[in-house]
């Protein structure tokens, strides 16, 4: 993985980052959109079943890439050496959903927000661990700015709900931080996007399923019987969606780092309400403490991304030096001998 997302030394491949940061932000605000319609206007309450549906469409469309070549010879391997990460992924995803929805319950939407802003730190940190990955002083104080600004833009100003509630949030909040941590770590093993989004999915399913049947089975079975086709219909799309967002984030945290991709989330947040005020007309509803959160998270975005800019120097030398080391080590590992060490190799024989 890199952080050299925006390197200008190869101008074809910035512009294919820059249009893939413009995928995974509007493809993460569309999937928002979506499910908030589906729940809430459109009033298919079943969270756990979207989800579900979503992970088994994912599996059910790979299928067919995944039992050809370059992938087939792959699976093997890549499940012997990487099990443990991929299953770790897959419930890591489903309690994230799961314990969010819970949380949504118990409190409110606003504060729901206000603790889930915290993820960049949850994540850098917990790639201490995982990913081996330290932050540098600057990195960690810009996550901290970005998130405390973000945490006073969407605060509503009140809080209610219970202790129980709080803690669910916290803890869906530190599952997402460690399933995209996770993810960092596998995929840097070589595992693409690809094969991550079809090997994750069916654990998040084994593991959504059973809390679907007990949760939302026998109400589902109701609504099913009266909206039969417009729920076929919801669980498409939305699936769909659902399929592009996931490959497509993946492909973030490869290009990037789990900090950064979800640095880009926060600063979607920002945006969104930045646009809202501008273009909706709710200047109104921008009040000082929106402008001082907004603010915040900007100085944050730029302490963050002037410490990325400047280091990736160095990065670029480290990454330049592993790669070497690895051809290095291929060329011994497998090559033929040049001449000069086949007549040493030769000189010890017969001096032996």
């Amino acid at each position: 993985m890199s952080d050299l997302l925006f390197d200008t030394s190869n101008k074809h491949q910035l512009a294919l980052n820059v249009l893939l940061v413009f995928g995974y932000l509007g493809l993460n605000s569309i999937l928002n959109l979506t499910n908030k319609w589906a729940l809430g206007v459109y009033g298919f309450s079943f969270p756990l079943l979207l989800t579900t549906c979503h992970m088994a469409f994912s599996c059910c469309v790979l299928l067919p890439f995944m039992l050809q070549e370059p992938f087939r010879s792959k699976h093997r391997p890549t499940i012997a050496k990487q099990w443990k990460g991929l299953v770790a992924i897959g419930i890591y995803m489903a309690a994230n959903v799961s314990l969010n929805n819970l949380s949504l319950v118990l409190i409110t939407l606003s504060l729901n927000q206000v603790i889930r802003s915290a993820i960049p730190v949850c994540t850098a940190t917990l790639a201490i661990f995982i990913e081996k990955k330290v932050p540098t002083g600057e990195e960690a104080l810009g996550l901290v700015v970005l998130t405390l600004g973000v945490m006073v833009a969407v605060w509503e100003g009140s809080v209610s709900g219970s202790v129980s509630g709080l803690l669910l949030c916290c803890a869906g909040t530190v599952c997402n931080a460690a399933m995209m941590s996770t993810a960092g770590k596998v995929m840097s093993e070589k595992v693409d996007v690809l094969r991550l989004t079809f090997y994750t999915a069916p654990v998040s399913c084994a593991v959504l399923l059973p809390l679907f049947l007990v949760r939302e089975r026998q109400r589902f079975q109701i609504y099913y019987s009266q909206n039969s086709t417009a729920v076929l219909m919801v669980l498409l799309c939305s699936s769909i969606v659902a399929l592009s967002y996931n490959v497509i984030h993946s492909l973030m945290i490869q290009k990037t780092s789990a900090v950064t991709t979800t640095v880009l989330g926060e600063v979607k947040i920002v945006g969104l309400l930045i646009l809202s005020a501008l273009l909706l007309g709710e200047k109104k509803a921008f009040t000082l403490k929106m402008t001082v959160g907004v603010t915040l998270a900007m100085v944050g975005f730029c302490m963050y991304s002037h410490t990325k800019l400047k280091n990736r120097p160095q990065l670029a030398k480290a990454q330049a030096a592993a790669k070497a080391d690895t051809s290095k080590q291929d060329i011994e590992e497998g090559q033929p001998l040049m001449p000069d060490q086949e007549q040493q190799l030769t000189a010890r024989v017969h001096h032996t």
